[in-house]
C-alpha cells in the first residue's frame, strides 16, 4: 500500500466493539463450511496465503492512539491452525502485535474466525468464498480453472469506511452545538452522559419504562460459547414464515421470543422480551466494502397487556422492523452517529475515557435487551466449487442468548450460542419447529465439567 494508506481510523462501529468486549464476550464471530473430504492443511495454507494477498484489509493489526483506535498493516503472515481452543475464543489482546482473525481447520470442517472490529459478517463472507474458492480449486485439480475470478470491485472498495462516505454530508456541528454537546459528554459521565450516548447509538427510545426480562443462568465453567447447531430443509421454515406474511428473520426471531417466554419464570406484571438484531446497510447503499457497515434495531414485544399469540408477536415485529428501517429512521439514527464522530470537542476527549463512556453505553443497552439474533442471508459460491461444499455456518460470542442464521443450498442453519449452561429456551425452539413439521438436526459442543471429562 502507499505509504499514506498504511493506517486507517477505525469506523463509528467499531469502537464500541473495543470497549465492550470481555472474556465472555469476545466480540468475535465465526464463519464456517463442511466441505468435501478431510481437510487438507497444506492446501488450506496455499489458499489463505493467495487470498490473503488480495485482501489488505486482513493485513491489520489494531493500534491505540491517544485520541482513536485505529488500523495499521503489518507485515505479519497468517498460519492455518487445526482447531483446539473452543469456538470463538479471544483475538484481540492489546499487548500484542496479532493479525485480526483466524483461520482454522477440523476434520471436514474449515472455520474464519473475526474479530468484529476489523470487519462484519457479510464483509468477512467476502474473503471466506474466496478462500473457499481457492481451497476446493486447489483440493480438487478437476475444479481448477473452471472458477469465476475474484470479485474486483470488492477487492478495490474493502478499505472503504462507508459510513463516512454515505453519512458524513450531514452537516457539522458549529462551535456552539460542539460545545454544549461536548460539555454533556465529557463532564456528565454518570447517567446523563450515558443518556446522551444512548440516544445516538442505539434505536431504543432513552428512558422507557418497560419490565425488560433479562435471561439468566449457570455460566460455563471456562466461560467457553454454549454452541448448539441446527440444520434443516430451508423450503420447510419458509412455508411457515410465509402462513404468517413474514419475513423467514421475522418467524424465527418471533419464534425465539415465544420459547424465552414459555420457558422464563411466571410473572405477575406483563413482561417485555427485546431482541437485538442487525441490518445490513449494504442492501440500501452500493458499499462493496469488507468493513463494519450496519446498523443496529431492537424489537420489543411486552406479553400480558393483550391476547398473546406466535402471529401476534410476528406482525408486531414486522411492523417495528419496517418503521425502524425506513429511509428517514435510518438516516436520522446514522446522521447522528456520525455527528458525535464530527463533534470537533469529542474529537480531542482522550481514547481511555471514550473506552469509559462506551462502557456506560454497552451497560444500559445489555440491560434493555434480552436476545440477540443475526442473519447472513443465502450463501452461493462459484460453480463448480458449490458442490464441494455440504454446508455452511454462522455463529458469534455472546452475552445473552442469540441464534445466528445462514442459508446454503436447500439447507438452512441455526446456530445458537449463549454464557450459559442450560438450554431450556433452544430446546422448545427446536420442539416448536418440530411440532409443525419441520425435519431439524441437532448438534451442540460440550460444556460443563462433566462433559469436558467424559463423564457425560
Amino acid at each position: 500500500m502507499p505509504e499514506k494508506n498504511r493506517w486507517v481510523r477505525l469506523d463509528n462501529a467499531s469502537n464500541i466493539f473495543l470497549a465492550a468486549r470481555n472474556d465472555t464476550d469476545t466480540k468475535v464471530f465465526r464463519l464456517s463450511a463442511r466441505v468435501a473430504g478431510p481437510v487438507k492443511p497444506a492446501v488450506l495454507q496455499k489458499a489463505l496465503d493467495k487470498t490473503f494477498e488480495q485482501y489488505v484489509l486482513y493485513h491489520s493489526v489494531l493500534r491505540r492512539g491517544i485520541f482513536w483506535y485505529y488500523l495499521e498493516q503489518s507485515e505479519l503472515k497468517p498460519k492455518v491452525q487445526l482447531e483446539t481452543a473452543p469456538p470463538c475464543a479471544q483475538i484481540y489482546h492489546y499487548d500484542r502485535r496479532e493479525l485480526l482473525f483466524r483461520v482454522l481447520y477440523h476434520a471436514d470442517r474449515i472455520h474464519l474466525e473475526v474479530f468484529h472490529a476489523l470487519s462484519d459478517g457479510t464483509g468477512a463472507m467476502g474473503f471466506f468464498q474466496d478462500l473457499l474458492t481457492e481451497y476446493l480449486s486447489l483440493r480438487y485439480p478437476e475444479v481448477y480453472g473452471n472458477v469465476d475470478s475474484l470479485d474486483s470491485e470488492r477487492l478495490q472498495k474493502q478499505m472503504e469506511d462507508s459510513f463516512a462516505h454515505y453519512f458524513r454530508k450531514t452537516r457539522q456541528l458549529n462551535f456552539a452545538e460542539a460545545a454544549q454537546s461536548s460539555l454533556q459528554t465529557v463532564t456528565k459521565v454518570g447517567k446523563k452522559a450515558a443518556h446522551w450516548f444512548k440516544s445516538t447509538y442505539s434505536p431504543v427510545p432513552v428512558g422507557r419504562k418497560k419490565n425488560v426480562y433479562r435471561v439468566r443462568g449457570e455460566k460455563t465453567p471456562d466461560n467457553r460459547m454454549h454452541a448448539i447447531e441446527l440444520e434443516m430443509p430451508v423450503k420447510e421454515v419458509l412455508a411457515l414464515s410465509r402462513k404468517e406474511k413474514v419475513s423467514l428473520t421475522i418467524y424465527l426471531t418471533a419464534l425465539f421470543v415465544e420459547a424465552t417466554q414459555q420457558t422464563a419464570p411466571p410473572s405477575a406484571t406483563p413482561r417485555t422480551i427485546t431482541v437485538s438484531v442487525p441490518v445490513n446497510l449494504r442492501q440500501f447503499f452500493p458499499s462493496r466494502t469488507s468493513r463494519n457497515f450496519f446498523s443496529t434495531t431492537h424489537l420489543a414485544y411486552t406479553y400480558g397487556e393483550k391476547k398473546d399469540t406466535l402471529s401476534h408477536v410476528c406482525q408486531t415485529f414486522q411492523d417495528q422492523l419496517q418503521r425502524q428501517i425506513s429511509p428517514d429512521s435510518l438516516e436520522t439514527r446514522l446522521n447522528r452517529l456520525i455527528s458525535y464522530e464530527l463533534n470537533p470537542l469529542a474529537r480531542i476527549v482522550i481514547r481511555p475515557l471514550k473506552d469509559v463512556l462506551l462502557k456506560v453505553i454497552n451497560y444500559f443497552n445489555n440491560r434493555n435487551t434480552s436476545l440477540a439474533m443475526s442473519n447472513l442471508g443465502r450463501v452461493e459460491l462459484p460453480q463448480p466449487v458449490d458442490g464441494y461444499v455440504e454446508q455452511v455456518y454462522f455463529q458469534t460470542a455472546a452475552v445473552r442468548p442469540q441464534f445466528c442464521m445462514i442459508g446454503h443450498g436447500e439447507h438452512l442453519t441455526v446456530t445458537f450460542t449463549s454464557p450459559f449452561v442450560e438450554t431450556a429456551i433452544q430446546q422448545r425452539f427446536v420442539r416448536m419447529l418440530t411440532e409443525r413439521g419441520v425435519s431439524v438436526t441437532v448438534a451442540a459442543n460440550k460444556v460443563t465439567e462433566e462433559e469436558l471429562e467424559g463423564k457425560r
